[in-house]
């Protein structure tokens, strides 16, 4: 078997892989899509001297649909990332990332990236089984400056065992955050309400839900109980990789309410081929263990036939 510290030290020695080319340069088509898409109307990005928000900088280096072409070039990263899953962890959750950027990147820059290793951890024992946790720094250059950094770590894990119907109902695995901020909304899940956080003070919505209002920056706060209706303003399919607890591919889906947010959940009760951009959704609880109730979301149609 692999000595996966081992070779994590002798992937870590090799610093950066080769600079990966990004597929095009920096244009203004591909920012305009990314803004539209966000919603970011910031007038930076727009016009003749427009700059890229530098959120997107992954944007330029990832893959396009024909991956057989795109995975082209071996870093050294993927030879601790194989030995993972050859022994056993498949599993794979991202815990986080963490940008620096360096200056603006804008239309005409060609990017190359390049990847090196910085830590292996593990293994560990977490609530979706036993795992290691990688680390790894990608840096986008210009010709040869650096314009950005990206601190990535994920969780590769071996799945528990599936269990048969029979067993005792377990918690299920993705709990997202709750805290004093979120806690009024999974409340609201659990009694059968879409609760939107409502400012205190000049009663704008927001969500997600945070401790201050974004236009006047006040802390009181409240919530509105939307109707639990909207159109699915963006979504993705998800294939791979396997998720625990869920069964792929499914679909994530932004959804627009009347009332003026977005909210991201899923979309069921439909085959992944039959969602479409605009498709009006109604909100369904489903109860994922004794604690957790998730908002998702079913077509109308569906609802009402």
């Amino acid at each position: 078997m692999t000595d996966l510290h081992a070779l994590a030290a002798k992937v870590a020695a090799e610093g950066e892989g080769p600079r990966l080319p990004a597929a095009s340069p920096v244009d203004q088509t591909m920012i305009r899509h990314w803004t539209e898409a966000i919603g970011d109307a910031n007038p930076r990005y727009r016009g003749q001297d427009a700059i890229a928000p530098p959120a997107m900088i992954q944007v330029w280096s990832m893959y396009g649909l024909d991956r057989a072409s795109a995975r082209r070039i071996r870093v050294p990263l993927d030879d601790l990332l194989d030995a993972l899953t050859e022994a056993g962890y498949t599993g794979v959750v991202a815990t986080n990332c963490e940008h620096t950027y360096h200056r603006h990147v804008v239309p005409g820059d060609e990017l190359t990236s390049a990847t090196r290793l910085t830590d292996l951890a593990g293994p560990k024992k977490t609530a979706l089984g036993d795992g290691y946790f990688v680390t790894w720094n990608v840096t986008w250059y210009a010709q040869d400056e650096p314009v950005a950094e990206m601190i990535f770590r994920l969780l590769k894990f071996r799945p528990r065992e599936k269990r048969s119907p029979s067993e005792e109902r377990k918690p299920y695995p993705l709990r997202p955050a709750q805290n004093r901020d979120t806690a009024f909304f999974w409340e609201g899940a659990r009694s059968g309400e879409l609760r939107i956080q409502k400012c205190g003070d000049c009663g704008e919505l927001r969500h997600p839900p945070g401790p201050l209002c974004p236009s006047c920056r006040s802390t009181e706060r409240t919530y509105a109980v939307a109707a639990g209706t909207g159109v699915v303003y963006s979504y993705v399919v998800h294939h791979n990789p396997p998720v625990p607890g869920r069964e792929t591919p499914f679909v994530v889906a932004v959804v627009e309410l009347p009332e003026g947010v977005r909210i991201v959940g899923n979309v069921v009760d439909c085959a992944a081929a039959e969602v479409e951009i605009g498709m009006p959704v109604r909100v369904a609880y489903h109860v994922m263990d004794d604690e957790l109730t998730l908002p998702m979301w079913t077509p109308v149609q569906h609802r009402e036939s």
